[in-house]
């Protein structure tokens, strides 16, 4: 009999005591989300010199999103190509994630070759010219480059006025991250063009011969393209954005150090030197804790956002959740009263993409025509770290 390593249904009021800081002090709650920190625009208003004041040079800057693009390896890894390989099926696998397919870096695929893709189709959408970008970010835990992956999409796109950028790594809430990041460089900075690409190849970390995690990651990369725009057209209301790295025993990925010993002998010499050559364990996740945190957790950090929005959950047109596993995504969806029509999903197809999973999701609904100008989302990224975090934004 297989072992489950999600919880089996149950009820879900036992996950609604408030998370770790589920309350922020102020400092957790700069509302950027529809224009600037109210205490900023206080020290403005007040006359404090701009040598003071922490109010952006561009006042009164929104930000919107108007462009998208995804990519997927060539690879596909059906449920039964994985019965093969494990003791699972395709019926005990669907049953317990929602999980039927997922895409694997193979052959000539790379990474950074599907955030490159990706960035392209974001561009083209957006009708942005790459010299015209001011920032790139790319939102992994699986650069190609330990130094981080960002420069060399950058190169790629051909962006010959040398723009910043950057990887930021915060797992599956990576891609939530991205957007505030850029709505920020956008809002304070006076960037016009941002590119954020959320893009991982978790099967290069993952047990093969593990059935309780081989069977629910997969790889892609996903783009969007966020421009500067009038406070009106503002598309950025609100965002929610938490951290506790006390439960990073629950999932994870530690560096191993190679085993040999490389003392140097008894003469004197520094023993453990040089340091040993390492490289990172695969994927260790307990899924009960894992699903007890995001049930409990999303759910407040979206109503959270909502509430500095001045929105109900009625308000919104989509749910778009990190796709991480069905149960997951449909708790979350009957904690907010969201009926299932609203909610966007295409795990099926793919599995738990990391930081690709939110673009993935809204380039399918955005070509597929369900998501049109104008519709409000509320997303959310949740994962390693542990991480999490919402934002509530309009498309378009």
């Amino acid at each position: 009999m297989q072992k489950d390593f999600t919880m089996e249904e149950e009820d879900l009021s036992a996950y609604s005591m408030p998370c770790p800081s589920s309350t922020p002090p102020n400092y957790f709650r700069p509302s950027c989300s529809g224009g600037y920190c109210a205490a900023a625009n206080e020290k403005h208003a007040s006359g404090v010199a701009s040598s003071e004041s922490r109010v952006p040079k561009v006042i009164g800057q929104g930000c919107k999103l108007i462009g998208c693009g995804s990519a997927i390896p060539t690879l596909q890894v059906s449920n039964d190509d994985l019965s093969k390989i494990v003791d699972t099926n395709d019926e005990w696998i669907a049953a317990r994630t929602g999980i039927r397919n997922r895409r694997v870096l193979s052959g000539k695929d790379s990474l950074t070759g599907l955030a490159v893709e990706a960035a392209r189709k974001a561009l083209e959408m957006a009708q942005v010219d790459p010299e015209d970008l001011d920032l790139v970010l790319m939102c992994t835990s699986t650069p190609e480059d330990l130094f981080g992956s960002a420069p060399q999409i950058q190169k790629a796109l051909g962006c010959k006025n040398n723009p910043l950028a950057y990887d930021i790594t915060a797992a599956c809430s990576g891609f939530v991250l991205g957007l505030v990041s850029a709505a920020c460089h956008i809002r304070g900075g006076g960037f016009n063009n941002v590119l954020i690409v959320g893009a991982d190849s978790l099967s290069r970390y993952v047990d093969w011969t593990d059935r309780g995690t081989c069977i629910l990651f997969g790889d892609a990369a996903g783009a969007v393209v966020m421009q500067a725009c009038e406070a009106e057209e503002d598309g950025l209301f609100a965002f929610d954005l938490h951290s506790d790295g006390d439960g990073q025993r629950h999932l994870n990925a530690y560096v191993n150090e190679n085993e040999t010993d490389h003392a140097l002998g008894t003469n004197g010499s520094v023993r453990d030197f040089p340091p040993r050559q390492s490289s990172y364990s695969c994927i260790q996740m307990n899924g009960k804790e894992v699903f007890r945190f995001a049930v409990r957790c999303v759910p407040q950090s979206i109503e959270s956002s909502l509430e500095k929005a001045g929105l109900t959950a009625s308000s919104i047109d989509w749910l778009l959740l990190h796709q991480a596993n069905q149960r997951i995504i449909d708790a979350v969806a009957t904690r907010l009263e969201v009926p299932q029509e609203r909610v966007l999903s295409n795990l099926a197809n793919y599995g738990n993409t990391s930081a690709a999973s939110i673009p993935l999701a809204l380039d399918e609904a955005v070509r597929g025509g369900k998501v049109k100008s104008g519709h409000m989302i509320a997303t959310a990224g949740f994962g390693a770290g542990l991480t999490w975090g919402s934002a509530i934004i309009r498309w378009g």
